[in-house]
């Protein structure tokens, strides 16, 4: 599965540029709040705006703090998959429960340096694993090849049953780095600029999925 993301794209035309890549599985929605991370860029209307003139899945990845109190409107708003943050969250599994209850699909992310084992069975009430490759916040950066053992946990974990996720990464995905998150068991690559400042974004979806299951 392909993620575009939409932090590389041109805001001034966004519905332009969902229209460019026709064949993504999820669009990417980073939301950050200058709060959680140093950085701020979209929110909620920003969302129901993209709603309203696409029919490929949503993936919101909530950057912000306290998403017990903001992650629901994401999800009653029609987003396929509200993502928040383990380091935020006050209560991640009741948060799971009330975004499911609010028909979106629950992700919980993890920063390059959190952990996976204390989780795993907070992970029990959640159908995404989002696992970051670079350090959240902004977009451009290298990938953090490191963060692969986090990934192949987790597809242990997946593969034997004791978790039933998607498997996510995000951060620094692009043809050099696509085939080795793949081979470490990432189901959903996010990827941004490798997408947006290719020629034809299309095309470099293509190529990403192409690579990936290549490599799988």
């Amino acid at each position: 599965m392909i993620a575009p993301s939409i932090l590389s794209a041109d805001f001034a035309r966004l519905a332009d540029e969902l229209a460019a890549v026709p064949t993504s599985d999820w669009i990417h929605v980073d939301v950050m709040d200058n709060h959680f991370v140093p950085n701020l860029t979209l929110g909620l209307p920003v969302v129901k705006s993209l709603l309203k003139v696409t029919d490929i899945p949503i993936d919101c990845h909530l950057m912000i703090e306290d998403p017990d109190r903001w992650a629901i409107e994401y999800a009653e708003a029609g987003a396929y998959n509200v993502t928040v943050h383990v380091e935020a969250a006050q209560d991640p599994i009741k948060l799971a429960k009330n975004l499911k209850a609010a028909g979106a699909k629950a992700g919980l992310s993890i920063k390059p340096g959190t952990p996976l084992e204390p989780y795993v069975d907070v992970l029990k009430h959640y159908d995404t694993l989002l696992v970051m490759s670079v350090e959240p916040g902004f977009g451009g950066q290298k990938f953090m090849v490191d963060v692969l053992e986090k990934v192949r946990q987790a597809r242990r974990l997946v593969d034997t049953g004791h978790l039933k996720l998607l498997v996510e990464i995000d951060g620094g995905i692009n043809a050099e780095t696509i085939e080795q998150a793949a081979q470490a068991g990432v189901d959903c690559f996010v990827a941004g600029s490798a997408v947006y400042d290719a020629a034809e974004p299309g095309k470099a979806v293509e190529a990403l999925r192409a690579q990936a299951a290549g490599a799988r």
